[in-house]
């Protein structure tokens, strides 16, 4: 059993090159995780120091993985305006998605931060959780990919990660050259939180950290290169229209959204104000998927609703076992059954996808 203690002084070990203090002394070791065999925090700097601040991050795992009894380690590195440190407030104009801009559409209130090697950026999202947002998601990259499209995944819920599971990964990503190296599996690259707890971990984080955590992991990890850039990362937004989602969709230039609604009018009223909330930022949303379409949930719910919001409809999605049993399993459905029905709705699916984004 790892005492906390044990683990306050490994940190405060590690010196902070700014203040010549050890990490927990200095106040940057946030959120604080110790349990059993495993601890984890977010190491908070000011963005401009980011950089300067990797090799102390690393030390920190090290110091932490030195400990008898340590298993598992977690340290994210954060980056937070520090305020006093600027000498004049940045403008509040900068542009999320250069589709928006080019249809004059309202710009972001904050500034914003393009993961580097990715030439688009597409959110499917959902204004309520229960609707299969990520197997969606997952579903959809993987028939985005057998397009022959290089593309990327993002775990984007902290809370809630389901990536690993649909995925079949596990284990903490490499580090390389301060940069995140994502995982690869099915064709995809992918990258979530929950490659760096436990699986029955809790991220006791408040909106902010948690915020940070997924900016890092968007704009830190290696998702393409000068030779080969990426074509699409698909970002899983948490469900709803919290603080997270707003963060990431404020300060992340995305080039579109779809959402995804089952059919019924409780979920569909949600869908409505990730609509609005995306209308506000200046984001296009791309159409509309009706997932668990039938006698369950109904039919033609999200269909009717996109005619109203004036957005494509991109496709119904059915409620199917083998969905759930291929998600359990570790593979998207896509790729383990790629000539059944299912894999040739969400081809339909990533047809109107790619075209919305010029793929």
């Amino acid at each position: 059993m790892v005492e906390r203690s044990a683990v306050i002084a490994a940190l405060d070990a590690v010196i902070d090159p700014i203040s010549g203090q050890g990490l927990v002394a200095a106040g940057l070791v946030q959120g604080l995780v110790v349990a059993e065999d495993r601890a984890g925090f977010a190491l908070e700097v000011d963005r401009s120091q980011v950089a300067a601040y990797a090799p102390v991050r690393d030390a920190a795992e090290a110091a932490l993985k030195a400990i008898p009894g340590m298993s598992r380690v977690s340290v994210i590195l954060t980056a937070e305006a520090k305020p006093g440190l600027s000498a004049a407030p940045k403008p509040r104009t900068a542009g999320l998605s250069k589709a928006a801009l080019d249809q004059g559409r309202a710009r972001a209130p904050v500034p914003t931060d393009r993961p580097a090697h990715v030439r688009h950026v597409l959110a499917v999202a959902s204004g309520k959780g229960g609707v299969g947002k990520s197997t969606v998601a997952v579903n959809l990259a993987a028939a985005l990919a057998a397009r022959g499209l290089s593309v990327g995944i993002l775990d984007a819920d902290v809370y809630g990660p389901s990536l690993p599971t649909m995925l079949g990964i596990s284990g903490q990503p490499a580090y390389e050259d301060g940069a995140i190296v994502p995982h690869h599996a099915h064709g995809l690259k992918a990258m979530s939180v929950g490659l760096l707890t436990k699986m029955d971990d809790a991220m006791i984080w408040r909106g902010p950290m948690a915020s940070q955590a997924i900016t890092q992991m968007l704009t830190q990890t290696r998702w393409g290169t000068v030779e080969a850039p990426l074509d699409v990362l698909v970002v899983d937004l948490p469900p709803g229209t919290g603080d997270v989602q707003l963060t990431l969709i404020q300060k992340t230039p995305l080039d579109g959204a779809v959402i995804v609604s089952t059919p019924q009018e409780v979920a569909l009223a949600d869908a409505r104000r990730a609509h609005t909330l995306f209308q506000k930022v200046g984001v296009p949303t791309l159409g509309l998927i009706e997932n668990m379409s039938g006698p369950v949930f109904g039919e033609g719910g999200a269909e009717a609703e996109a005619a109203r919001l004036g957005v494509v409809f991109l496709g119904a999605l059915p409620l199917d076992a083998s969905l759930r049993e291929a998600g359990d399993a570790g593979r998207p459905l896509v790729t383990a059954q790629p000539e059944g029905e299912i894999a040739a709705r969400f081809a339909a699916v990533a047809t109107g996808v790619a075209g919305a984004l010029d793929l």
